[in-house]
């Protein structure tokens, strides 16, 4: 005997057991009903766990062994037969306990927050790399550390280049000579010589007056040092990286958006972004750019905000708000125009296309098919399907669904089961645990220890039973016993 039909077989009589319990819990409310209803005509009973079961007189489901209930005249599911089969009939008692809600489909803004997390960055299109135009030697750093504040036209370091100073006798040369077309001609020259070797015009026109074979090298922008790869007394060649320089003044907050997302984002759209290194703050600025190159490994695109990034007050913090590098969290809150909307509990994932349950009335529930557009915060747009001012159940839509399949066995149920192929031996195996399950729902539902320690022992000596005499056929034991009548099993 295989080990999982063996836990199927106590599944199934478990089950039979809670629900027991479970009645017997709510019994006294039941029977506080029936008396309140007893001047209606009783029209037959019904089990509540298998609505299939049903009988004129009281007594216990011939699967489960539940009390039955009475179905009185008047009742929604009494006429059922006469009623669209596809329509879930729930009574009063049933309403309450699942704690039904509806909902109306309206038209209205679909609103979403979409979150996205980044990096704080420096403006990239103010970042510089300053180079070496010609080579030479570093005679001093006047910024020797990363981080330094520096202005245009600082001085980061002095440079002694033998080509250079070739170059500055020239142009000295030709400011001496005689004042002639000849000598602007080479003035001209000299200046755009002295430009291609790294010297600033402010420093070319104070070379007549100044002294000594060395030549600064200054800021080109106004920034932060972020990188710094010379000292002093290094030799470097044309086109050596010597600094970098960051703008901090503007920052840029970069994050991935997902190809989902790409769909509600747009260029000027506000953000507020949020970082653990600003506590309490919420930045808010514009979406300024939308990479439209996807990344194929995380199917998302790079999109770009730019942040001012004030000076601080405090001066013994760093001279910035927002730190380069840190992370940041956003919210993206957009809104659509008005579209037909469902909320969002009220849709069930079943399968290839979603379902709602439509309220007919205050007992009677259809099932519908509906496709779905985007999804908001709150609520699902609706492409088709649903009608506006139709109500759909919010709130017990699960429970619902659960009853709907269990009244689906009794619409199309065949007569005949594996049930006819059991030997007479296995019938009777089968009878005695029914009956054993029967007696610990029982023991539960009259909250009874002692008796129902005693029906526990008996229901597992009869599931031995039903293990040794079945062998095999446990498995389609357990099949009748969730497909359809147990009076195929047991009568």
């Amino acid at each position: 005997m295989k080990a999982s039909t063996v836990f199927s077989l106590l599944i199934v009589a478990s089950l039979a057991a809670l629900g027991g319990w479970q009645y017997g819990r709510q019994h006294a409310a039941s029977n506080s009903t029936i008396i309140a209803a007893s001047e209606r005509k009783v029209l037959f009973y019904q089990s509540p766990m298998h609505p299939w079961i049903k009988s004129d007189k009281p007594g216990n489901c011939t699967i489960c062994g539940m009390k039955l209930v009475p179905v009185f005249e008047g009742d929604q599911s009494a006429d059922a037969g006469s009623e669209d089969a596809s329509l879930v009939r729930l009574s009063p008692q049933s309403i309450n306990v699942l704690h039904v809600d509806t909902a109306p489909v309206v038209r209205q803004p679909l609103a979403r927050t979409i979150r996205v997390a980044g990096m704080i960055e420096d403006d990239d299109s103010t970042h510089r790399r300053l180079s070496a135009y010609v080579e030479g030697r570093i005679d001093k750093l006047f910024v020797n550390y990363v981080g330094a504040e520096v202005t245009a036209g600082q001085p980061l370091a002095s440079l002694y280049s033998r080509e250079l100073l070739i170059a500055r006798g020239e142009y000295a040369q030709a400011v001496r000579q005689s004042p002639s077309a000849e000598r602007e001609n080479f003035l001209a020259a000299s200046r755009q010589k002295l430009r291609r070797l790294g010297l600033t015009p402010q420093q070319i026109e104070k070379l007549p007056g100044q002294t000594g074979d060395t030549a600064d090298i200054v800021a080109p922008i106004s920034g932060t040092v972020v990188e710094r790869k010379v000292y002093e007394g290094q030799y470097v060649k044309e086109g050596d990286v010597l600094f970098e320089i960051a703008d901090f003044s503007k920052m840029w907050f970069v994050f991935d958006a997902y190809e989902r997302d790409l769909a509600w984002i747009r260029v000027g759209q506000p953000v507020e972004i949020t970082t653990p290194s600003v506590p309490g703050k919420i930045f808010t600025a514009p979406v300024a750019f939308i990479d439209p190159n996807l990344v194929m490994a995380t199917r998302s695109a790079k999109v770009r905000v730019v942040l001012e990034n004030p000076n601080v007050a405090d001066p013994a913090k760093h001279r910035h708000e927002l730190l380069h590098k840190v992370y940041a969290d956003g919210r993206i809150r957009v809104e659509t125009d008005p579209v037909l909307t469902v909320p969002r509990g009220a849709v069930l994932s079943t399968g290839s296309e979603p379902l709602v349950y439509v309220a007919k009335d205050e007992r009677h529930f259809e099932p519908r098919r509906v496709t779905l557009g985007r999804a908001g915060d709150d609520v699902w747009e609706v492409v088709a399907g649903l009608s506006e001012g139709e109500r759909v159940v919010g709130t017990g839509n699960l429970l619902i669904d659960a009853q709907a399949q269990l009244d689906r066995p009794a619409q199309a149920l065949p007569i005949a089961s594996p049930a006819a192929e059991l030997t007479e031996t296995q019938r009777t195996a089968a009878r005695e645990l029914l009956a054993a399950a029967s007696a610990v729902s029982e023991a539960l539902a009259a909250d009874d220890l002692a008796a129902h320690n005693k029906a526990n022992e008996i229901f597992r000596a009869k599931a031995e039973a039903v293990i040794t005499s079945f062998g095999e056929s446990a498995r389609r034991l357990h099949d009748v016993a969730n497909s359809g009548p147990a009076k195929d099993l047991v009568g």
